[in-house]
């Protein structure tokens, strides 16, 4: 029987948990049949790997099309550093790799002064403080929300460049001193800096929103490419120890330029297990040899910061929440090969806190930070050959991960669309009968 090929040109991949759920690599293989790969929100505090034939790419601001040679475009939702765009692009070029790269004229940029202060603003906050990457994206997002941004259009022009600083210098030396922080910047400095950025990039910058719905409108083929996890979205996540924007399905919209009715699909990512970086509950977290275990054969370290990541067994509540919230249609499951050399492996299906039984994630950090996982235990698998099972299909990996997996679209009622078992693109195994970007 031939597989169902369904017809959609715009799709849309999310992160369903706390983020690094292995975006890159899947963003990277349905790029493949995409047209067109777009970042719509974050910056470089996420991180996305990219492993082709045994070569790592870690790409921060640079859509995961790049390796592919894809039409890629950075839409208004995201904040731009530069320097670090400018310094991915060089890296591709070693490669000879050219990325077909387009800008936003509306997307922010992060300056100096906004990694100063959000060091500082951590500082301030304590044992309050998000964990964040100090990389400057908080301080850039309040800038916008607060109509003190600059944007792309502003780098790009070195005139409206030098009046904006003039006017904002002031008020961001003032806001870095109540922080405590230090202020050592001139204006001069920043102005030619980022001219000299500006000038470098000013040949990518412009109104994507236009050709991006034109390409719609001619039936291209566009991958929406998200950062970051459900978990951590600055509405939907566990407030405030997240990121400061959007990062759900609906932030492919609004940090796009693109209408709702124009998404045909929402893939959601979710490893086989979880993990996290930075402060707040994760009520799955292994602190024993089974967490050390995940953390070492999962190289569980953050592609950005270097930090040890979190891990904990997978988290049901937390992953049926991101289905809703994203209106996800399908799953895709990573990291099913680092399980493997378990005797027993545990998915949570609800908690408990007071004596009651929660079957869905409550609303508050303080909330989650009390609640205990009930757990589902199931018969672990053993080690197995990637090249042997992407050879032989799904139905040759191990029985007890087959039912693992089919455990997770029981309990998530979201059917799994396919299923990574190793770093590698070709590490990858289609579930589902249906096709998407055909």
């Amino acid at each position: 029987m031939l597989a169902e090929v369904l017809l959609m040109t715009c799709v849309v991949i999310v992160g369903s948990q706390w983020g690094d759920e292995g975006k890159g690599k899947v963003v990277d293989y349905f790029a493949g049949k995409a047209d067109i790969v777009v970042r719509f929100s974050g910056g470089n505090n996420a991180g996305h790997t990219v492993v082709v034939k045994g070569k790592k790419y870690a790409f921060h601001l640079m859509p995961c099309g790049a390796v592919r040679g894809k039409q890629l475009i950075i839409g208004n939702g995201v904040v731009v550093d530069p320097k670090v765009l400018l310094e991915e692009i060089e890296l591709l070029k070693k490669d000879d790799i050219t990325p077909k790269l387009s800008i936003s004229e509306r997307a922010h940029v992060i300056f100096p002064y906004h990694r100063t202060l959000d060091e500082a603003e951590e500082q301030f906050k304590g044992k309050m403080k998000a964990g964040t990457t100090k990389r400057g994206i908080g301080p850039c997002y309040e800038d916008k929300a607060g109509r003190f941004g600059l944007r792309m259009c502003d780098i790009v022009n070195k005139e409206m460049l030098k009046e904006k600083i003039e006017h904002l210098f002031k008020l961001k030396e003032k806001q870095i001193q109540v922080y405590g922080g230090k202020f050592d910047f001139t204006k001069e400095q920043l102005i030619e800096e980022y001219a000299a950025y500006g000038a470098k990039l000013k040949s990518c910058v412009g109104d994507v929103n236009l050709s991006l719905n034109k390409a719609i409108d001619e039936g291209k083929k566009v991958l929406f490419e998200g950062t970051q996890g459900t978990m951590l979205d600055i509405d939907h996540g566990m407030y405030p120890v997240g990121t400061s924007c959007n990062v759900i399905a609906g932030a492919a919209c609004t940090g796009a330029g693109v209408g709702p009715t124009k998404i045909d699909t929402v893939v959601g990512l979710a490893k086989a297990y979880v993990s996290r970086v930075g402060e707040g509950p994760l009520p799955t977290e292994l602190l024993d040899e089974t967490g050390e275990y995940l953390r070492k054969k999962g190289a569980e370290f953050g592609v950005t910061t270097g930090r040890p990541r979190r891990v904990g067994w997978l988290d049901m509540p937390a992953l049926k929440y991101a289905c809703r919230v994203n209106g996800i249609n399908w799953l895709a499951i990573t990291k099913l090969d680092v399980l493997a050399g378990l005797e027993k492996v545990k998915i949570c299906t609800a908690y408990t806190i007071d004596k009651k039984v929660l079957e869905d994630i409550p609303p508050s950090c303080e909330l989650l930070s009390r609640c205990k996982p009930v757990y589902k235990e199931m018969k672990g698998w053993n080690d197995f050959n990637a090249e042997e099972a992407v050879k032989n299909g799904y139905e040759s990996l191990p029985q007890e991960l087959r039912a693992y997996v089919s455990e997770i679209t029981k309990l998530s009622n979201t059917p799994i669309y396919l299923i990574s078992i190793g770093p590698g693109r070709e590490e990858t195994i289609i579930v589902a009968s249906s096709h998407i970007f055909v």
